[in-house]
């Protein structure tokens, strides 16, 4: 054997990647990796999901006394409970989002409810959570109105509606509704759960904290309301 110093250059990375992937051993390599990470990632996502869903439920949502004693009992025999069609909302239904990333979003801001739960207890009665009733209820007042009562949408939107098979009061509001820009949240904040006292007052702040912090646009106005104030103008 020769003592004399190798002096060959080292082969560049890309070289060095080359030569790994052609040898058989590597491709084998690589390939066992590949396979292994793909059903981990696989059986990873599935729990997740699976995880995600059984947080997904009505029989979560209301498996503590906080839910089942107070929100939950207002929501029995109410019109998204128990009605004519058999179609039914449950909570998550109302209250959290279907598409993935809002849906991980609320997840992880609902989180703060495990404080309230295990360390605070701060609905823990009946009476603590009516004081808190207002502050609960615009918490989402606002949540729904940022989005376009979205979780609403997703049964019931103003261009599949047709007002003519609606009764007179409410075709009349609808259309009103459509017009102004308004949406479900505006008219129906207690659609399945009881309104605090002063509720209207509260909500009407909370719209306008919103508009003043530009995350929604003030009320459209009426062009027939434009209209008549243009020819109030124009005949004095």
């Amino acid at each position: 054997m020769s003592d004399k110093p190798n002096n060959e250059p080292r082969p560049g990375l890309i070289s060095r990647i080359w030569r790994f992937l052609a040898s058989p051993s590597g491709v084998f390599s690589l390939g066992f990796l590949l396979v292994v990470g793909f059903v981990a990632g696989i059986l990873f996502w599935g729990g997740f999901h699976t995880a995600l869903e059984m947080t997904n439920n009505e029989q979560f949502c209301t498996s503590c006394h906080e839910m089942e004693d107070n929100v939950y009992a207002e929501y029995q025999g109410s019109v998204h409970q128990n009605n004519s069609s058999g179609v039914r909302a449950t909570c998550p239904d109302c209250h959290v989002p279907k598409d993935w990333g809002p849906k991980i979003i609320r997840k992880i801001q609902a989180s703060k409810e495990l404080y309230g739960h295990f360390i605070s207890k701060s609905i823990w009665t009946r009476e603590k959570f009516e004081e808190k009733r207002i502050e609960l209820a615009s918490h989402e007042w606002a949540r729904m109105k940022k989005t376009d009562s979205r979780e609403c949408r997703n049964c019931h939107n103003f261009e599949f509606m047709d007002f003519t098979l609606q009764e007179n009061r409410a075709a009349s509001n609808h259309q009103k509704a459509l017009d102004e820009g308004k949406t479900c949240i505006d008219c129906h904040q207690g659609i399945a759960h009881d309104l605090p006292a002063g509720y209207l007052d509260r909500y009407k702040e909370v719209v306008s904290e919103l508009e003043a912090d530009g995350v929604i646009d003030p009320p459209k106005v009426k062009a027939a309301q434009v209209k008549s104030y243009l020819d109030n103008t124009s005949s004095n």
